[in-house]
């Protein structure tokens, strides 16, 4: 195959193959990674309590359990990031409340929601683990993780939790513009729907991330 021989239909192909089964080729060094547990807090988390529960991530909480408590054996650091009521909401980005992912025109009373920032009890971090309160979806932004990764002499981020589509994929390509190595969960990341969840993989699989399943991962390990 010679450049500027190529066809579109062979152009389209080579797209294809990158999105469904294109792989990263660097190794995975326990010893450099941390793992990131993405917002897997009661609001998203506990059924029936908000508007912005994640089915899917209630479902996903025995495996992501599974890839914490591997991770700590291994000494691996568990770091959690929440929305909370950081700075009086002031450093959210300004256009925030106009996005229809805060559902404006819903009738309910929000106040209570992301205040406090709870991990869901079942994945409780331990006294010694790091938890970052963010202001928006990816967990880089306006945070000390990147100062927080480095003085832990890490390269290679992990990531878990929810949502596939916003803060967790937000988070994978921050990481990777940062020079980090990203391993992105295909099972133990969560979307509403099963076609966002799968498509978002695909994008992060061609150019930002190695797809693997919790249970791969923990072999890596």
């Amino acid at each position: 195959m010679k450049i500027g021989e190529l066809t579109e239909e062979q152009v389209l192909e080579l797209a294809k193959r990158a999105y469904e089964r294109g792989d990263v080729e660097f190794d995975i060094i326990p010893k450099k990674c941390a793992l990131l547990v993405i917002d897997m807090q009661d609001e998203f988390v506990k059924p029936y309590w908000t508007p912005y529960w994640v089915p899917e991530a209630t479902r996903q909480v025995p495996r992501i359990k599974k890839l914490i408590k591997h991770s700590r054996v291994k000494n691996i650091p568990v770091i959690f990031t929440l929305y909370s009521n950081t700075h009086k909401f002031l450093d959210r980005p300004k256009t925030l409340p106009f996005m229809p992912c805060r559902f404006p025109d819903l009738d309910i009373d929000q106040s209570s929601f992301f205040q406090e920032g709870n991990v869901w009890h079942e994945l409780a971090p331990e006294k010694n683990e790091i938890v970052i309160h963010k202001p928006s979806y990816g967990a880089f932004y306006d945070t000390p993780l990147e100062t927080i990764l480095k003085n832990l002499d890490k390269d290679t981020v992990i990531i878990c939790g929810t949502l596939t589509n916003y803060c967790c994929s937000t988070t994978a390509r921050q990481a990777y513009e940062r020079s980090f190595k990203v391993v992105f969960g295909s099972d133990v990341t969560s979307a509403h729907f099963l076609d966002l969840h799968e498509a978002e993989l695909k994008i992060l699989r061609r150019g930002f991330a190695k797809i693997l399943s919790g249970d791969e991962i923990i072999k890596k390990l």
